[in-house]
């Protein structure tokens, strides 16, 4: 998504050409029960919706006839409202596609990747009035099982309908949103877990492997971050800046954790012996200034004058030492 509009697919082929191992997506069922990509209930942020339906601008996505979401454009808000501050360093091609950019069906999704990535599949819950409220399950996995992607790359993340999912296709990585102990996780038949990063420890990743339980931990747009992640384990992370992760092709700094107590104590201690001794010099120095009194500090700073004028100070001294007695 910092390449092109989010869940168009101009951001599918940015994501092939990558190279990456899998791509995400969230999926919505039109009113007349196409499959496309959404990931806001409305389509306010990502579409011109304001623009060609103002009356049904804050309508949920699913509320939306196909024919009706093909006359939106996806693009222009990208480039407009950059929120990546990527789109100025767009060639001239791709902001002119990425401008271009429309709602995408999910077919045509699986179109661009079934022959090269993974996909992790999530869905928005559909309004109760939606007219395929309770079968749109069934359309999104014949339109999967139609593509010819391989079962076994798909990671099918809702907890809802496993069952019936399972049944369909046996293949799917039935994959869990929640964190979950291995025990249970096993009861439920789900081999991956998706959770956000600061969700998991390495003990837990740790736990899972040994399990026989992969993790995909979201969002990690930062090559330290994705390198802490490896070191400690992690089978895969979802990234905003893939194009950036990937040319980290190892860990950018890995340091055994003995060795970096030793660097944060030793700094540590350094810091304490800098600071006592500036307390002890200045306590030293000031300490030194105290032991004058005034005469001898004002005779100090004039050393270098006259006899007559070191006489004269020393009368004014001893005459405003007198101002305070009473006669």
């Amino acid at each position: 998504p910092q390449l092109a509009p989010e869940n168009t697919l101009m951001s599918f082929q940015k994501a092939v050409e990558q190279k990456m191992y899998g791509v995400q997506a969230d999926v919505v069922l039109s009113y007349d029960g196409v499959p496309f990509l959404m990931h806001d209930k409305t389509l306010r942020r990502t579409t011109n919706v304001e623009e060609v339906f103002p009356e049904r601008a804050y309508e949920h996505s699913s509320m939306f006839n196909w024919t009706d979401l093909e006359k939106l454009n996806a693009g222009e808000w990208f480039l407009r409202n950059d929120p990546f501050w990527t789109a100025g360093s767009l060639s001239r091609s791709d902001y002119l596609e990425a401008a271009n950019q429309s709602v995408c069906k999910l077919a045509d999704m699986l179109e661009v990747i079934k022959d090269n990535t993974s996909l992790i599949l999530n869905f928005q819950n559909l309004p109760s009035a939606h007219p395929y409220y309770s079968t749109y399950i069934n359309i999104t996995l014949e339109t999967i099982l139609a593509s010819g992607i391989r079962q076994q790359a798909v990671m099918w993340l809702p907890d809802t309908e496993r069952q019936l999912v399972r049944h369909i296709a046996p293949g799917f990585q039935q994959t869990s949103g929640l964190k979950l102990d291995t025990e249970r996780m096993r009861e439920k038949g789900i081999v991956k877990l998706n959770l956000r990063y600061t969700k998991v420890t390495s003990e837990d990743v740790r736990d899972y492997a040994m399990a026989n339980l992969s993790v995909n931990l979201y969002t990690v747009n930062e090559p330290w971050l994705y390198s802490i992640l490896w070191c400690a384990g992690v089978q895969s992370v979802t990234s905003d800046s893939s194009h950036v992760l990937r040319k980290v092709p190892f860990p950018t700094w890995l340091m055994p954790p003995d060795e970096y107590r030793l660097i944060w104590i030793t700094s540590d201690l350094i810091s304490f012996i800098v600071i006592v001794g500036v307390f002890i010099f200045q306590k030293w120095r000031f300490g030194s200034i105290r032991t004058y009194n005034p005469e001898q500090i004002m005779l100090s700073a004039a050393v270098r004058r006259s006899s007559r004028d070191v006489k004269i100070m020393k009368e004014k001294l001893i005459f405003s030492g007198m101002d305070g007695l009473e006669p």
